[in-house]
């Protein structure tokens, strides 16, 4: 029987076989990587859970305010807000902003924002502002009976059980513009609230801003804004008056009605039976401060 002779060996090669598993000892890096990734991304997001926890428990905390977008945080900063914490999840949005609108407050605020991630920002509030940031601040301690006994003849300004937050808002932004002497809210609505911030633009820390559960007895003119009064271009508002606004349904009370030394009505035109609550405080403050 022949046999064929193998075929001459070339130096360096070697006879081929299947390639052996990767090492365990190579495996093991990229899973620690792997894990150690993980790790960061859960502790990230744990981090961040604080920042949710704190923005939520502000909304009810009554010794806090939560202010959403810039323009009330600016005004908040203008009039000396103690501020807790400021967030934002485009520091460089909100630096043009500044620089446009409030350059006056670029040493209040420098170092002070903390960045956040966008999906952590949208968290923190039930609506997103449109204007990318959010901050937690100290809820001034208005004293009623001070506010009541301030001698200068500015009035203040009385919203009997509003209905809405925003008006809220709307009315104490007017009062400050104005130059009202304070502005006392009944009923169960709180001025504090964020919804009532934003649309007076923080204003409610320029003047004092306070919730009372009943209108005050005061040593001040009782003034009813009411339909059955005297028209307004014929009367002049006392210093110091109590300028009482109801809802826009139902008024104000009959009991407050009875109370007042003066009722005061805007003039309208013949089928418009009222304004809106913060237009009708303007129309009054106004008249006021036109007769100083």
């Amino acid at each position: 029987m022949d046999f064929k002779q193998p075929p001459p060996i070339t130096p360096g090669w070697q006879p081929s076989r299947k390639p052996s598993a990767t090492p365990a000892s190579k495996l093991i890096v990229p899973w620690l990587r792997l894990k150690r990734s993980l790790v960061i991304c859960e502790n990230d997001r744990m981090n961040q859970k604080p920042i949710e926890d704190r923005f939520y428990n502000a909304r009810t905390d009554p010794s806090l305010v939560v202010i959403e977008g810039f323009h009330p945080l600016k005004h908040a900063i203008r009039f000396g807000a103690e501020l807790i914490e400021i967030v934002s999840p485009n520091l460089s949005e909100l630096s043009a902003l500044q620089a446009v609108y409030a350059p006056d407050i670029t040493q209040a605020i420098n170092g002070r924002v903390v960045t956040i991630p966008e999906d952590v920002f949208e968290r923190l509030g039930p609506v997103k502002p449109p204007t990318g940031v959010m901050a937690i601040a100290r809820r001034p301690n208005v004293d009623l009976t001070q506010l009541l006994a301030d001698s200068s003849p500015a009035p203040v300004v009385l919203l009997e059980n509003p209905r809405n937050l925003f008006n809220i808002g709307a009315a104490v932004r007017a009062a400050a513009a104005a130059g009202a002497a304070g502005v006392i809210n009944t009923g169960n609505l709180d001025p504090w609230k964020p919804a009532s911030l934003t649309s007076g633009v923080g204003l409610q820390f320029a003047i004092p801003t306070v919730q009372s559960t009943e209108w005050p007895d005061c040593n001040r003119p009782l003034v009813a804004v009411d339909l059955g009064g005297d028209t307004l271009p014929n009367f002049h508002i006392p210093d110091r008056a109590l300028l009482a606004f109801g809802t826009e349904r139902q008024g104000l009370s009959q009991d407050l009605i009875n109370a007042a030394d003066y009722r005061v009505s805007i003039p309208m035109e013949n089928g418009v039976s009222s304004l809106n609550l913060a237009c009708s405080v303007a129309v009054v403050l106004y008249h006021w401060k036109m007769g100083q």
